[in-house]
């Protein structure tokens, strides 16, 4: 197989690794590789609300957490999860960049 789709365990979602140009993919194939991306570019606003209710526990932790260090560790957390749902409205936002005829 000339693709496949690899789980991300950081963003929670399979990616498209390609082993060839996008373009050099015959027009059959480009049309199933992207059905498929569709199926797992749908969960992605999920999985955004799933990392933001997060974010939320660890801000109402942190308003009240009177310890500096567990006060800077909550903030990396939140960092981190906030570049995560960042990444995925990157790859959400991946396939509107794409030629129009392979919308169709």
């Amino acid at each position: 197989m000339d693709y496949r789709f690899e789980y991300d365990s950081r963003l929670g979602i399979a990616l498209p690794v390609l082993s060839h140009e996008w373009e050099q993919y015959a027009p059959a194939l480009q049309d199933a590789i992207l059905v498929e991306w569709e199926q797992i570019r749908g969960v992605i606003p999920d999985r955004v609300k799933e990392i933001e209710q997060q974010i939320n526990l660890y801000q109402q932790q942190l308003e009240v957490e009177e310890d500096f260090n567990r006060s800077c560790e909550l903030n990396r957390q939140i960092a981190e999860l906030a570049s995560v749902i960042n990444d995925l409205w990157i790859w959400f936002r991946a396939n509107q960049t794409m030629p129009e005829r392979m919308h169709s």
